[in-house]
C-alpha cells in the first residue's frame, strides 16, 4: 500500500503517520522525491483498511499496490532512483562504469589494471576476493587479504571500490573494506545473505541468477530494501539458454523491462553474459542503448595468467577503444560518466 501526502504536509503529519502505521503493525518506508513525499506500507494489505489512514491529517491519498515487489516498484518511488557511491552517481542519466580483474591477484597487477582502467574512463573498481567457483578445487580468492589491497588501491585512484560477498558471515568483514556489495548469480536467491546486507545502508549491486526472471530478480531486491537498504542496483548478466556458442543468453529487454516496472538503477555484465572478448563491445553498447545505467567489464592485462575467467576478460587496450564509443553513445543518449576524483598518482 502507498500512501501520498500532501505537498504541504509537515514534519510533524509524516511523523503521526509514520507512528500510526507502526501502531497498526506494519512497517513504514518513506520516500521523498521532487515534489511528493510517499509511503510505502508493508504487510497484509487485506487486514489494512484505506478508509481510516485517508482520514490522518496531511494524506492526500492511498493507492493499494498488489504486485510482490512493492518497494523496488514504479508505484513506490515513481522517479529513477539515483545511488550516489562516493560521487559516483547510478542512475537517472548517470552511467557506472565498472571495471577490473575478476579476482585479485596481488597488490602490483591490481594497481596496474586500475591505472588502465581508471584511465580510459572507469570510475568503479572491481575485484573479487572471495570467489564463487564450480569447482571446489578453482582458485577461491584471497579473502581479507584481497579486500585489503583493493581498498588501497581504490583509494590509491580514487575509485570507489566494489566486491562480492558470499555469505552472512562475511557481511562484516566485507563492509569494513568495501564502497560496494555485489551479490553473484548463485546467491541471487541467499535470501538470508539478502537481509545482512540490507540491515547495512551499503549499496548492493544485485545480480540475476542464471534461471531468474525478472519477477525474481525484483523480488530478491525487495528482500535488502525491506531491511531499510534502498541502494539497489540491479544486474543483468545473462541467463542459461540452450545456445552453446556462449557462456549465457544475454537478455537485453531485462533492461526496459525492469525500467518499466522498478525505479532501481540497472547495469549490464556482457562479460559473465557472453563469455567472449569479441561479443563484449557489441552487447555492452547494445545495453546501454536499451537504457542500462552502466557497464560491468572484467579487464584484465594478461588474461593467459589470470586465475580466474581469464577467457572472457577483454585487455585494457580493447576496453579503452570501447569506452571511446561508450562515450559517443552516452552523449547521444544525453547520458553522463561521471569521473573519479581527482588524486595525486
Amino acid at each position: 500500500m502507498i500512501i501520498v501526502l500532501k505537498p504541504e504536509c509537515t514534519d510533524d503529519q509524516i511523523q503521526h503517520v509514520l507512528d500510526r502505521i507502526h501502531e497498526l503493525g506494519f512497517t513504514p518506508h518513506i520516500s521523498r522525491g521532487v515534489s511528493r513525499t510517499i509511503i510505502g506500507v508493508i504487510g497484509d494489505e487485506s487486514k489494512l483498511q484505506a478508509q481510516p489512514l485517508k482520514a490522518i491529517e496531511g494524506v492526500e491519498q492511498v493507492v493499494p499496490i498488489m504486485k510482490a515487489f512493492k518497494l523496488a516498484s514504479r508505484e513506490f518511488h515513481h522517479e529513477d532512483s539515483i545511488i550516489d557511491i562516493k560521487g559516483i552517481k547510478i542512475g537517472g542519466g548517470h552511467l557506472a562504469m565498472i571495471a577490473g580483474p575478476c579476482a585479485i591477484e596481488g597488490e602490483e597487477r591490481l594497481m596496474r589494471i586500475a591505472g588502465l582502467v581508471r584511465e580510459a574512463g572507469a570510475n568503479i573498481l572491481r575485484g573479487g576476493a572471495f570467489k564463487p567457483r564450480t569447482s571446489p578445487y578453482s582458485f577461491q580468492g584471497m579473502g581479507e587479504e584481497g579486500l585489503q589491497i583493493l581498498r588501497r588501491v581504490g583509494d590509491h585512484y580514487g575509485m570507489p571500490i566494489v566486491t562480492e560477498v558470499m555469505d552472512p558471515r562475511q557481511v562484516d568483514l566485507v563492509a569494513r573494506y568495501t564502497d560496494m556489495f555485489q551479490i553473484g548469480a548463485r546467491n541471487m536467491q541467499n535470501f538470508d545473505l539478502l537481509k545482512e546486507v540490507g540491515k547495512t545502508r551499503i549499496p548492493v549491486l544485485l545480480k540475476r541468477g542464471m534461471s531468474a526472471t525478472v519477477k525474481d530478480l525484483l523480488m530478491s531486491a525487495e528482500y535488502v530494501l525491506a531491511q531499510g537498504n534502498l541502494k539497489v542496483i540491479l544486474c543483468e548478466r545473462g541467463v542459461r539458454s540452450f545456445e552453446d556458442s556462449t557462456r549465457n543468453m544475454m537478455d537485453i529487454s531485462a533492461v526496459p523491462n525492469c525500467k518499466l516496472q522498478s525505479h532501481l538503477p540497472i547495469i549490464v555484465d556482457p562479460s559473465h553474459a557472453t563469455g567472449r572478448p569479441d561479443l563484449i563491445p557489441a552487447m555492452a553498447l547494445a545495453g546501454v542503448a536499451a537504457g542500462a545505467d552502466g557497464v560491468h567489464i572484467e579487464v584484465h592485462d594478461c588474461p593467459e595468467e589470470a586465475l580466474s575467467d581469464g577467457p572472457q576478460a577483454l585487455l585494457p587496450k580493447a576496453y579503452a577503444e570501447l569506452m571511446v564509443q561508450i562515450r559517443g553513445l552516452a552523449e547521444l543518449m544525453h547520458k553522463t560518466i561521471d569521473a573519479c576524483q581527482e588524486v595525486a598518482v
